[in-house]
């Protein structure tokens, strides 16, 4: 099977292109533009692979992207290029609008084609699959979770622009019967994630000595899905998913965010004290990383708590996660603390952990 992967080079998409090289037969092209978030770096153990191939593009053209299916051939889409940073999309709106709404449509469109005239048999088994977000069904109370029918309930731009880019999968295949699979899933985590995010943003500035912002009270609840785990969902959904379904796909992993940084001090404590880490440039008295904590002024909108009912997942198709929270928070940090060589160069040139997200007035 050739897939045909779009946001490769980014966080989850590098996981799965890594996931299919190590544990898949099939071969994979990657369709990427490259920006801030892209980094080829993180498919450095797969690039000399003969199976692996990539192509610099940006799906918010409508002739590359049919370019790249007459090119590729592909028995299947795997859509994972999107501008995903809930803060980004406060600053600029524009560019999720361009590439998570235009974006999807003009793949959508190219491969409605590109299906519409393969031979029977390869039309049979074609899928183009969507990954998709939490964040489109809103926030929930203290209790509950989210399931596959939840009603849509978007409260950031970004979060916007996802949940009109699910909408056209839907229409795509409920309108012209394009094979679609939907997969909406939780917060991840976990190696080669752009320093932006929470987890990895805690981790670089506490080894460097810089304050550990918590937004508001550091009250809200995110369900935690540790990377490589989604990337085994989406290919167990993309190999025996039925088409026009929507999974959800959940850690059972649900932490305050003060919780999470709480936990990943307490890990830097033991694996790189402060007495033996020579990259600190913090308070002179300072004796736990837990000492850099502070409070900021929130996120506008910010959603209160995120739960994924991934049920449907686990009892249909089989998929459950192989990491709790702890390991793979542990493998997290010790991947930064062991991979200086990937996200100091992202420290030094390409965001260096300054506030994004504040709402202009």
């Amino acid at each position: 099977m050739k897939l045909l992967v779009t946001g490769g080079a980014g966080f989850i998409g590098s996981a799965v292109v890594r996931h299919l090289i190590r544990h898949r037969p099939h071969s994979v092209v990657v369709l990427d533009s490259l920006t801030y978030a892209g980094n080829l770096e993180s498919l450095r153990e797969v690039a000399s692979d003969p199976r692996y191939a990539f192509i610099q593009g940006d799906i918010r053209d409508p002739k590359t992207v049919s370019r790249a299916f007459s090119e590729v051939q592909p028995d299947a889409v795997l859509h994972l290029a999107a501008e995903s940073h809930v803060d980004r999309s406060i600053d600029g709106p524009a560019d999720f609008i361009s590439t998570n709404i235009t974006g999807t449509y003009n793949l959508l469109e190219a491969a409605l084609a590109y299906w519409r005239g393969l031979p029977s048999d390869r039309k049979a088994g074609f899928r183009f699959q969507h990954i998709s977000t939490d964040e489109v069904f809103g926030s929930l109370g203290p209790q509950g979770q989210f399931r596959e029918d939840t009603a849509y309930d978007p409260r950031s731009p970004y979060s916007a622009s996802k949940a009109a880019s699910d909408h056209l999968v839907r229409a795509w295949h409920h309108t012209y019967g394009l094979p679609t699979l939907l997969t909406n899933c939780s917060n991840n985590y976990g190696p080669y994630h752009f320093p932006e995010k929470l987890i990895p943003l805690v981790i670089l500035n506490a080894l460097e000595g810089k304050s550990l912002p918590v937004y508001g009270k550091g009250d809200n609840v995110r369900d935690w899905l540790y990377v490589e785990d989604h990337a085994r969902a989406l290919l167990t959904v993309l190999e025996r998913g039925r088409p026009g379904e929507t999974y959800n796909i959940g850690g059972s992993s649900e932490r305050t965010n003060l919780e999470v940084v709480h936990g990943l001090c307490d890990l830097l404590d033991e694996l790189r004290p402060i007495g033996r880490n020579t990259d600190f440039r913090g308070p002179a008295g300072a004796r736990s990383y837990r000492d850099l904590i502070t409070f900021v002024e929130d996120r506008p909108g910010h959603d209160q708590r995120y739960a994924m009912d991934a049920g449907k997942l686990r009892r249909t198709l089989g998929w459950a996660p192989q990491e709790s929270f702890d390991t793979g928070l542990r493998k997290t940090a010790q991947w930064y603390l062991d991979n200086r060589w990937w996200w100091e160069p992202i420290r030094t040139k390409k965001y260096a952990g300054q506030r994004l997200g504040r709402s202009k007035e």
